[in-house]
C-alpha cells in the first residue's frame, strides 16, 4: 500500500570491497545512507543488480552477472557512487573525530562521529553499529597496490576494523633528535668517502695518521 503511494524505491550505486574481489552493483532501496542499507539489511546479505566484480591483482578477472548476493560477513567496506542526503530530523547530534580505521589489506582515513559528552575511550566504547560510517573519507591498500581514493561516505564492517583516534601522523626519526634519513641539515655538506687527519687533530695517534702519498715517479732505465 504505502510502496503504490510513494512509488518504487529509489536505485542506489553501491561498491563493496570484500576480501576476495570489488563488486559494483545496484540496489533499489529507500535508506538515505550506505551505513543504514547494510546495517538495516534483514538477511546476512544483500542482492545487487548489473553487478561487475573485479579481483585483486594486476591478473583479476572482470566478470559480470545480472545479480549477485553478497555476503554481509565478507564485505570490508562500502561506497555509495550515488550521493544521499540525510534528512535534518533524522540527524543525531555527534562530535567528529578524525581516525584511522585498518581493515587489512585496507586503510580507511576521515570523520568517524560519536556521542558527545564522553572521553575520547568512553566514545569510543559506545561505538556501535555492524558498519560504522567514515564521512570525508580515503581509502587505500598499500599490500594489494591499490591507489588511494576519496569518497563522500564509506561504510566500514566494524566487526573487521581496528580504530584509531585521535588521528595523528608522527615522524619516526623524530625521537632520535635528527632529521630523517635523506635529508640533509641546512649549510652542512656531505661526509667525504676517504677520511684524511688534518694537522694538529689529537683524535688520532701520530702512528695511524695518513701519510700523504708520494708522487709517482718515472723508471729508470
Amino acid at each position: 500500500m504505502f510502496d503504490s503511494v510513494a512509488g518504487d524505491p529509489p536505485v542506489t550505486t553501491l561498491t563493496l570491497y570484500t576480501d576476495a574481489f570489488i563488486a559494483r552493483g545496484t540496489i533499489l532501496t529507500r535508506q538515505r545512507r550506505v551505513s543504514d542499507i547494510l546495517n538495516l539489511a534483514e538477511d546476512r546479505f544483500i542482492v545487487l543488480s548489473d553487478v561487475t566484480t573485479d579481483e585483486f591483482g594486476t591478473r583479476g578477472e572482470t566478470l559480470r552477472a545480472d545479480f549477485a548476493q553478497i555476503n554481509l560477513n565478507a564485505v570490508l567496506f562500502a561506497v555509495a557512487d550515488t550521493r544521499l542526503d540525510t534528512p535534518p530530523e533524522l540527524r543525531t547530534p555527534k562530535v567528529a573525530e578524525q581516525a584511522l580505521i585498518s581493515v587489512p589489506p585496507f586503510k580507511v582515513t576521515g570523520s568517524i562521529y560519536l556521542m558527545p559528552g564522553h572521553n575520547l575511550r568512553e566514545a569510543l566504547a559506545e561505538l556501535t553499529g555492524r558498519f560504522v560510517p567514515v564521512t570525508t573519507a580515503t581509502y587505500w591498500s598499500d599490500v594489494l597496490g591499490e591507489a588511494r581514493q576519496t569518497a563522500e561516505l564509506v561504510a566500514v564492517n566494524h566487526e573487521r576494523a581496528q580504530i584509531l583516534a585521535p588521528l595523528v601522523i608522527v615522524d619516526p626519526w623524530a625521537d632520535l633528535g635528527g632529521p630523517s634519513p635523506g635529508t640533509t641539515t641546512p649549510g652542512a655538506t656531505a661526509a667525504p668517502d676517504t677520511l684524511v687527519k688534518s694537522a694538529g687533530d689529537p683524535a688520532w695517534p701520530e702512528t695511524d695518521v695518513p701519510q700523504t702519498p708520494r708522487p709517482p715517479t718515472e723508471p729508470i732505465g
